[in-house]
């Protein structure tokens, strides 16, 4: 049984897209040329890939999600025959980086800057997710490695701590609340609570409360962290919040005030994980290297500079 290498890595760009039609992009190809591919390895193995959604696009079988672990380390290898053919022992490679969508602006370019700068030939794709596709492209290993908090995760996902932040209150600049220096949750919880739908977000917010005997009313949830500062920005509630931009402005321009919390609160971790399952490439590898150095740089953030 023998597949080509143009067979693999049409196989695994459509794996990665879940979509053909992106794959083809990408690779500059015909869909055509990614769709006879996927059948001719279907046809080899006697098992599908895929199961195509109309309206959806595509999503691997079980027999697709081992294969595709097995054909990225192929490829993965033959990228290191290339790279010892030319006389390098440098990290090459593809890489694909899933990314909360929350922390991927503040995070995933310098990082990424920083791994073009010590390895040069891997190429990095970034994948910006919220929690629940996060979750099942790592299990799917639809993404090689993630950049999140440590919510949602798949049972096999191993994790390497990055930094740990702790929370704070969002409040409006004008607020009452933002004379204080710190704001308890009590006080909090009498206010309406602006948070994001993301699933494992909200309901970790809402937990926090609870553990200190509160149960404040949600006035909204958003899909976006920006919209959910420019609501408290603009008098429509207050939230709790990890991430934090360098400047204390929404997108419209109104002030926000970032104040601690006066509990003890656990922090949240910030984690890169990915498939204890799988092997992990030298790409992935060198990745969490470079990770731990950059963050061990900003240890000590100031708090114009968390998140």
């Amino acid at each position: 049984m023998s597949h080509s290498l143009s067979q693999l890595r049409y196989a695994v760009a459509a794996a990665r897209h879940e979509s053909i039609s992106a794959a083809a992009r990408e690779l500059n190809v015909s869909q055509p040329s990614i769709s006879v591919a996927i059948s001719q390895i279907e046809e080899r193995t006697g098992q599908k890939l895929f199961v195509r959604q109309r309206g959806v696009g595509i999503a691997l079988t079980p027999f697709g999600q081992a294969f595709m672990a097995k054909a990225k380390i192929v490829l993965d290898d033959v990228d290191d025959l290339d790279a010892l053919a030319r006389g390098r022992a440098a990290v090459g490679g593809e890489l694909v980086l899933g990314c909360f969508q929350d922390l991927a602006p503040h995070f995933a370019p310098a990082l990424i800057r920083r791994m073009a700068e010590l390895h040069p030939t891997v190429r990095i794709t970034v994948s910006e997710e919220r929690f629940e596709t996060l979750e099942k492209r790592l299990g799917d290993a639809a993404v090689d490695i993630a950049l999140t908090y440590d919510l949602g995760l798949p049972p096999n996902a191993a994790r390497v701590l990055l930094s740990e932040l702790p929370p704070h209150a969002l409040l409006a600049a004008s607020h009452k609340l933002a004379k204080q220096d710190t704001v308890s949750l009590a006080d909090l919880a009498r206010e309406p609570l602006i948070v994001t739908d993301q699933p494992y977000s909200w309901q970790h917010v809402l937990e926090l409360f609870r553990t200190y005997g509160h149960s404040p009313a949600v006035a909204a949830k958003t899909r976006s962290f920006e919209l959910q500062r420019s609501l408290v920005a603009n008098g429509f509630g207050v939230a709790i919040s990890y991430t934090r931009p360098a400047g204390d402005r929404s997108y419209d321009g109104q002030g926000l005030a970032c104040k601690p919390l006066s509990e003890a609160v656990p922090l949240q971790r910030i984690i890169l994980a990915y498939d204890s399952r799988q092997r992990l490439s030298k790409a992935a590898g060198a990745f969490i290297d470079v990770a731990r150095e950059w963050f061990s740089r900003r240890e000590a953030f100031s708090p114009a500079q968390e998140g």
